[in-house]
């Protein structure tokens, strides 16, 4: 079926990209020339494993293509799939305005009978307020929507989109059912349908679910690190409980990014506060992970009180591993704070291309190699768990000095520094040689 893919960064082009493989015709939209250009030259926006490879093979196979022109992206579509990136600000407050003015243009260039999917991160409600301007701006055109929450992973997009757990969509009619059906069972049946409101609810619902879980896991690490406890024991054991389980998320480790997750809290805490309604569990998220991003501080200033000239090297600067993207990096946040403090950092992650230009270039250097000048570091920091990290962190300890110290929340390096004199230190536990 033909389908316009409005929005094309990370969501967007995967989405795109995914849907021309199992041969739909395809036609990505947005208003960024430059975003164009890349794409129909078969380069993604950003990194993702694999993604550049499908995009040259849907164009090569004319099943993809790309434009900024809004009438011949709209002429002669069945389904606009909406996927922009909903923008958040430092605070977390999504720019939803951006998004629905977006929608809202391109609404009156839709054929009689279209269908819009939304899976832009938005808030409960947006759908019906969509609706009521469509009666009032184009009542004759039969434009009907539909929501299905994006529920993708920056690293493994690619293997989520073309087999999912399962894919939420939300429906007014059986027609839009039917017409759906058409577009998702080439990718998967494993379908959970429902209303629009619901499948819209069920997206706040998961974000705010896992916020509550991470924050919730790091607490109890909080409190294992004072007793003498080892948080991972302590979740071994929350996940063989069977009211919990095995998939639980309850690791101990890193505070969660700004970004998705916090963009369905503050949704949440809006939606809650101007309906008059006291919410004190998920007021009480943000303020819990805000607390706990500055762990490493306070492990940091437990051994050097004073960081000024202290050497520092980071490994991992990006978001998360398998992009390379800095956009809501704590790594970032991490050295930023660092270098407030006077410290000495160097920085090694295998995306990242350019560092931040505000980043004075006699305090912070780039390595081209992760072991580079290790014997010199005083401590190590863990800030992106790429994969590649765990086999280059067993030559750590003939390099490094004896004294240096390793600080890696999420565990990653432990296997590999397990039974060596290194000073090591993770969230939940003690710290260990």
């Amino acid at each position: 079926m033909k389908v316009c893919v409005q929005g094309l960064w990370h969501l967007g082009s995967v989405t795109a990209a995914c849907l021309a493989s199992v041969n739909h015709k395809v036609l990505g939209l947005d208003s960024d020339p430059s975003v164009i250009k890349s794409l129909n030259e078969g380069k993604a926006p950003l990194f993702e494993p694999g993604l550049d490879l499908l995009i040259a093979d849907g164009i090569k196979r004319g099943s993809l293509e790309f434009s900024n022109d809004l009438a011949t992206a709209c002429k002669d579509v069945e389904v606009l799939w909406v996927t922009f990136d909903t923008p958040v600000d430092d605070n977390d407050v999504a720019d939803t305005n951006f998004v629905l003015n977006q929608i809202k243009a391109t609404i009156v260039f839709l054929p009689n009978g279209a269908l819009v999917l939304i899976s832009s991160q938005l808030p409960v409600g947006t759908i019906a307020n969509l609706e009521k301007f469509v009666q009032n701006s184009v009542p004759n055109r039969n434009i009907s929507f539909a929501c299905s929450p994006e529920n993708l992973r920056l690293g493994k997009a690619l293997d989520v989109f073309r087999d999912p757990d399962r894919i939420i969509v939300g429906v007014r009619t059986n027609e839009n059912r039917m017409v759906l059906e058409r577009l998702l069972l080439p990718i998967t049946e494993k379908i959970q349908w429902m209303s629009v409101e619901s499948a819209e609810m069920t997206k706040h619902a998961i974000n705010a679910f896992l916020a509550t879980s991470v924050t919730f896991a790091n607490e109890i690490a909080a409190i294992c690190e004072l007793v003498g406890a080892d948080a991972k024991e302590v979740e071994r054991g929350l996940k063989t409980e069977s009211r919990i389980g095995p998939r639980a998320y309850v690791s101990p480790g890193g505070a969660f990014a700004g970004g998705t997750l916090a963009r369905d809290i503050e949704f949440l805490g809006k939606i809650s506060k101007d309906r008059q309604l006291i919410t004190p569990l998920l007021s009480s998220v943000r303020l819990s992970n805000d607390a706990h991003k500055k762990w490493v501080h306070r492990k940091l200033l437990e051994y050097f009180p004073d960081l000024v000239g202290i050497q520092v090297a980071v490994w991992g600067l990006t978001y998360k591993a398998g992009t390379d993207t800095l956009r809501r990096s704590l790594s970032v946040e991490l050295v930023e704070w660092l270098l407030e403090n006077g410290a000495q950092v160097q920085i090694y992650d295998p995306a990242v291309k350019e560092l931040p230009i505000n980043w004075t270039s006699g305090r912070v250097r780039k390595c081209a190699v992760a072991l580079e000048g290790l014997e010199k570091i005083q401590v190590l920091i863990v800030g992106t768990e790429w994969p590649e990290f765990k086999d280059l962190a067993r030559q750590i300890p003939k390099l490094a000095n004896s004294d240096l110290l390793v600080i890696d929340a999420n565990r990653h390096l432990q296997e590999s520094l397990m039974n060596t004199p290194i000073a090591y230190l993770a969230v939940g536990s003690g710290p260990t040689h």
